[in-house]
C-alpha cells in the first residue's frame, strides 16, 4: 500500500523469515535491523537482478519489545501497558541490489503516546480484529489513530515502513521517487 502510495512499481516477494526463530539480540535497534538484512538477504536469494526492499519494525515499551499479539487477551494485555504511556516505534529499512550484493540498513525512530485507554475502549477496539498481527497491537492507519495524543516522528515509519527514508536510501541506488515513478510521464 506504501509504495503505491509513492508510485512506485514492484514485485511483492515473501521472505520466508520465520521472525520469532531469527531473534539474535534482545536489543530492538539490533533485532530490526538483522530481521530486516536476512529478510533482504533471503529474497537475493531467490532474484537475478533488481533493488530489494525489506523491513522490520517494532514497538518497544521501556527497552521491552512488545511483538504481535495471536489472541485477543494478548492484544487486551499489550494495549493496557501502552494505555497513558510513551512507546517507541523502531524500523529499519535495508535495501540491497541483488545483482551487486551492495546493501544499505537506516533504522528510524517514532515517539507514540498513547491517551488514557478506558477497559472498555480496548475491548472495543480489540472486537475489531485490527490489533492481530500488528507490532504492539495496534494499527496507527486505522480505528487506533483516536489513541494516538502525541506522535513525534515520522507516521509512516509507525505503519511499518518510513517513506521519506526509504526515498532517500533509494536514491543511493540510483532511483529517484520523484522520477521514476508510474505518476510521472
Amino acid at each position: 500500500m506504501l509504495l503505491e502510495q509513492i508510485g512506485l512499481m514492484f514485485e511483492t516477494i515473501p521472505s520466508g523469515i520465520d521472525e520469532d526463530n531469527k531473534v539474535t539480540s534482545e536489543d530492538p535497534i539490533s533485532r530490526v535491523k538483522n530481521l530486516a538484512l536476512e529478510k533482504a538477504k533471503n529474497v537475493s536469494m531467490k532474484v537475478r537482478d533488481g533493488i530489494i526492499v525489506a523491513a522490520d519494525t517494532v514497538v518497544v515499551l521501556n527497552g521491552e519489545v512488545l511483538g504481535k499479539p495471536i489472541h485477543n487477551e494478548e492484544a487486551v494485555s499489550i494495549l493496557k501497558r501502552l494505555s497513558g504511556k510513551t512507546h517507541e516505534v523502531i524500523t529499519c529499512v535495508a535495501i540491497m541490489d541483488a545483482s551487486s550484493g551492495k546493501t544499505l540498513a537506516e533504522v528510524v525512530r517514532s515517539k507514540i503516546k498513547f491517551k488514557d485507554l478506558s477497559h472498555d475502549d480496548i475491548l472495543d477496539y480489540v472486537k475489531t480484529g485490527e490489533s492481530l498481527d500488528k507490532a504492539g497491537g495496534y494499527g496507527i492507519q486505522g480505528i487506533a489513530s483516536i489513541f494516538v495524543e502525541h506522535l513525534d516522528g515520522c507516521f509512516y515509519n509507525v505503519i511499518g515502513l518510513p517513506l521519506s527514508k526509504l526515498a532517500e536510501m533509494l536514491k543511493i541506488f540510483g532511483i529517484n521517487v520523484l522520477k521514476d515513478n508510474r505518476f510521472v510521464s
